[in-house]
């Protein structure tokens, strides 16, 4: 598969007003996104995912680091707002209500992005009223207003908005945590079948980890605006390596009550500032394994087979919990499936 998006290295540090000190929300954080793939960031609230996202949209300008796609870097002078690139890489939003404007028709919002691209009218009216029919969307819904229409039907508006260019990158921002269960059951398998008609990478960025395990081909582990484990789906929920990731798992809520849940690794402690984090791993306050080591330097990725990268020099400490907690996210899983196809 042809790399479209890849990220080496990208640092995004805020300034503190009035003081010379930073946020740092964003440390060396490297990877790829192939076409056709859905690299999924997951982490909790704070752990820079989102950062990660603005700055590959061009919202924001990065610290350090490169990010390109197909080749060609991105950066102040070549972005999404760039003639080359514009319509290429598109954002699905959180709140779907938020992302539409209430005094625009859905049919003129979703076809707005073919304005800036010089399609006429006609034609323009033409594909939108297509992509409308490809998510889902009646054509009486292309002349409503989004007060007139619920979350999900609001977020289809999003997606064909996002999908009208055919993008070959898109990135999605917790685009199911504003939904019901139903309604995100429907906008899962919508993108899941989007992306075998269009063959388009995603960036999915989400906490809802049921939901990432059912959409992934890949998934990056963040902690605090670092990657700390990164691998195909099945190895991060089976065969988890680094304890954050194993903590981070163990804290997802059962689908099923009648599920006995095998293993749970507890990470104490409070978790760093990020405008002082810690020479070694940033881990190390809060982790059961750790040693001396840990806290003197940040470990390096270690690939341990098939491209599953661990930063953990314990990692392999692990194990015993790993075989632990695999029967459970297997069964996790079926429970999770279960519901998603049921939408309840």
């Amino acid at each position: 598969m042809s790399v479209v998006l890849s990220v080496q290295n990208l640092v995004q540090h805020f300034p503190i007003a009035g003081s010379r000190s930073v946020v740092q929300a964003v440390n060396n954080v490297s990877f790829t996104v192939a076409r056709g793939e859905t690299l999924s960031l997951v982490g909790e609230s704070g752990s820079g995912k989102t950062t990660v996202g603005r700055c590959i949209l061009g919202l924001i300008d990065p610290t350090g680091g490169d990010i390109s796609f197909h080749g060609e870097k991105i950066g102040k002078k070549h972005n999404v707002r760039s003639r080359g690139l514009r319509g290429k890489i598109q954002l699905v939003f959180q709140e779907p209500a938020e992302s539409l404007d209430p005094r625009i028709r859905i049919g003129v919002t979703i076809g707005e992005p073919l304005r800036s691209l010089g399609e006429k009218r006609e034609d323009r009216n033409k594909r939108v009223r297509e992509i409308a029919r490809r998510v889902g969307l009646s054509e009486d819904a292309l002349y409503q207003y989004p007060a007139e229409l619920s979350a999900g039907q609001q977020q289809r508006v999003g997606i064909a908005r996002a999908i009208i260019t055919d993008p070959e990158l898109i990135v999605l921002d917790e685009p199911t945590s504003a939904l019901d269960p139903t309604a995100r059951a429907e906008i899962i398998d919508l993108l899941i079948r989007l992306q075998k008609e269009l063959n388009t990478a995603y960036l999915f960025i989400s906490h809802d980890l049921s939901t990432v395990r059912y959409l992934s081909h890949r998934v990056a582990v963040m902690y605090l605006g670092m990657i700390v484990e990164q691998g195909s789906a099945q190895d991060i929920f089976s065969r988890p390596r680094h304890p954050y990731s194993i903590g981070l798992l163990s804290s997802v809520l059962l689908p099923n009550p009648n599920l006995e849940r095998r293993s749970e690794v507890s990470l104490q402690g409070e978790i760093p500032s990020p405008i002082d984090l810690p020479e070694g791993c940033y881990l190390a306050s809060r982790c059961p394994f750790v040693e001396a080591e840990c806290n003197a330097r940040m470990p390096d990725a270690d690939d341990i087979g098939g491209g599953h990268l661990v930063h953990c020099f314990k990692h392999r400490n692990v194990i015993d919990e790993e075989k632990a907690t695999l029967d459970y996210f297997e069964r996790f899983q079926e429970e999770a499936e279960k519901l998603l196809i049921s939408g309840h």
